[in-house]
C-alpha cells in the first residue's frame, strides 16, 4: 500500500458520516455488532462503514485503504476474499443454498471437526456464537438435572448470560437468579461459588491473560469432583491458538465446547461439540433446531477453511507474525521509556493496554487510534492476526507504531493528549460485568 507515514491529513469520511446520519433514525444503536460500532472508534476521525476487503486490507465507503487488524472482529482467520474459500462458496452456490432435506456437507464438515477437535464426539451446527453457548447451557442442565451456571468471560446476548451484566433489562428475575460469575485464574473463587445445583462452568479458556497455576487443569478436576460439566467457549481460541483450539493447546478437555468466528472465514456458522454421552440429550430431550443450521454456503466455507488451516499450518503462521508484532511494539515502548503501555496476550490475538498513571486510558487509546488511522491502519487496540497478514504489513505497522508512540510520548509529557484528540474518544469495550464474582445462594445437598 501507499506509505502514509508522512501524511498530515486524516482521511475524508464524508460518505461514512452520511450513512451514519441515516442510521441514527433507522437502526437502534446504529450497529448490529457492538464491537464494530462507532463507540469503539474516535468519532469524527475514524471511518464508520467499510465497502470491501482483500487479504489483510480494507477500503471504506470513501475509498480510503487500511491494513486491518480487527479482521471482522475475529472471523477472518484466512483473510478477506480468500480465494479457496470464495471458490468453495461460489461452487456450492451453483447447486443451492438451503434445501428441503439435509445436505451432505453437514456430514462432511462434522467429520472434519471430529478429527481435529478433542472430545468432539458429537457435533451440531448453528449460525451465531450465542446460539451454541445457549445450547450448551441447555444441554448441561438437561444432562445434570441441575440449574445454576457459573461463567467467566463473554458468552453472547441471550438471557442466561446477559443477566449478569449491566444491560439486563427485559430479563426476568428468575433467570437472573441462575447465572453467576467467577474470577479467571482464581480457583478459590470458583470453589466458593459451587453448591449442589451447579450444572456447568462455562468460560473462555483465555481472553488475553494466560492461565496460571494450572488453572484450567484445576478447573477440570474440580468439575469432575462435583458432577459439573466444563464448557469451553472457544469463539476466539478455536482454530486459532491451535487447530483443535484451547483443548489441544493446553491439553485440557471440556465436556462441551463451542466454536464460531475463525471456522468459516467470515461466513455465519457456529458449532457445538462434546462428548457423545452428554450430547445424546439432543436426540429427544433437548430441542435445538434452526432453519438455517444446515445452510450449505457456510458449510462449504468451513470445509475449505479447515482444510486450509490444516494444510498451511495457519496457527503457527499466526503465532510467528503475531509474536513479531507484539514483541516489536513492546520493544518500541521500552526504548521510548513508555512504561504505561504494553502489548499483552497470545501471539495470535494480542491487546494494547494503557496504564492510568499516564492519563485516561481511553484517551490514550483514542490518541493512538487516530494517529494509526492517519497512517492507513484500522486499529482498535487489538492484533487479530490472519493468514493474509504479511511480513510487509508487520514492518509497515511497526514503523507506524514508532512514529505514533513518539507522538504519544510528547503528548503525555505535555499533558495534552485530550486536547490533541480530533474527535470524541472511544467508549469502554463491553466485556466486564458490574457484579463480578457473584455467588449463588448456597443450596444444601
Amino acid at each position: 500500500m501507499q506509505n502514509k507515514l508522512t501524511e498530515k491529513d486524516f482521511p475524508s469520511i464524508k460518505n461514512s458520516d452520511r450513512l451514519y446520519k441515516k442510521a441514527l433514525d433507522l437502526i437502534p444503536s446504529t450497529t448490529q455488532t457492538l464491537a464494530k460500532g462507532p463507540q469503539q472508534n474516535v468519532k469524527g476521525v475514524a471511518p464508520k462503514y467499510l465497502q470491501k476487503g482483500k487479504g489483510s486490507h480494507v477500503w471504506d465507503v470513501d475509498g480510503n485503504e487500511y491494513i486491518d487488524f480487527n479482521m471482522a472482529i475475529g472471523p477472518l482467520s484466512l483473510g478477506y476474499a480468500y480465494p479457496k474459500v470464495d471458490d468453495a462458496i461460489k461452487k456450492q452456490l451453483e447447486d443451492g443454498i438451503t434445501f428441503s432435506l439435509m445436505h451432505p456437507l453437514e456430514v462432511e464438515v462434522a467429520e472434519l471437526i471430529n478429527k481435529v477437535v478433542p472430545n468432539a464426539e458429537s457435533i451440531r451446527f448453528s449460525k451465531t456464537g450465542a446460539d451454541v453457548t445457549s445450547a450448551a447451557i441447555r444441554v448441561a442442565r438437561a444432562y445434570t438435572g441441575k440449574e445454576k451456571i457459573l461463567c467467566c468471560g463473554y458468552h453472547g446476548w441471550h438471557d442466561w448470560y446477559i443477566s449478569v451484566t449491566d444491560r439486563d433489562k427485559g430479563i426476568p428475575d428468575s433467570i437472573k437468579d441462575l447465572t453467576f460469575t467467577v474470577n479467571y485464574n482464581d480457583i478459590e473463587s470458583v470453589k466458593e461459588s459451587i453448591d449442589s445445583d451447579i450444572a456447568a462452568i462455562i468460560l473462555e479458556p483465555f481472553v488475553f491473560e494466560a492461565p496460571k497455576n494450572n488453572f484450567l487443569h484445576e478447573l477440570r478436576e474440580l468439575c469432575n469432583q462435583n458432577g459439573i460439566l466444563l464448557i469451553f467457549d472457544e469463539m476466539w481460541t478455536g482454530f486459532r491458538i491451535a487447530l483443535g483450539g484451547a483443548q489441544e493447546y493446553f491439553g485440557v478437555y471440556a465436556d462441551l465446547a463451542t466454536f464460531s468466528k475463525a471456522v468459516a472465514n467470515g461466513m455465519p456458522l457456529s458449532i457445538l461439540t462434546g462428548k457423545k454421552e452428554v450430547m445424546k440429550v439432543l436426540d429427544e430431550d433437548v430441542f435445538f433446531y434452526t432453519t438455517f443450521g444446515g445452510e450449505a454456503l457456510s458449510l462449504a466455507a468451513a470445509k475449505a477453511t479447515i482444510e486450509e488451516l490444516k494444510d498451511k499450518n495457519v496457527p503457527q503462521y499466526l503465532a510467528r507474525l503475531g509474536k513479531r508484532l507484539k514483541d516489536g511494539y513492546n520493544q518500541i515502548a521500552e526504548e521510548l521509556g513508555l512504561d504505561y503501555t504494553k502489548c499483552r496476550g497470545y501471539e495470535c490475538r494480542s491487546l494494547i493496554t494503557f496504564d492510568a498513571s499516564a492519563g485516561n486510558p481511553l484517551e490514550l487509546k483514542s490518541f493512538v487510534q487516530q494517529e494509526m488511522i492517519k497512517r492507513g491502519i484500522l486499529w482498535g487496540g487489538f492484533h487479530n492476526m490472519s493468514f493474509s497478514h504479511s511480513d510487509e504489513d508487520i514492518a509497515y505497522t511497526l514503523k507506524a507504531y514508532q512514529a505514533v508512540l513518539q507522538a504519544l510520548k510528547k503528548a503525555v509529557d505535555a499533558n495534552s493528549v485530550k486536547e490533541q484528540l480530533k474527535g470524541e474518544p472511544v467508549s469502554p469495550v463491553f466485556r466486564k460485568v458490574s457484579n463480578f464474582n457473584t455467588k449463588p445462594k448456597q443450596t444444601i445437598a
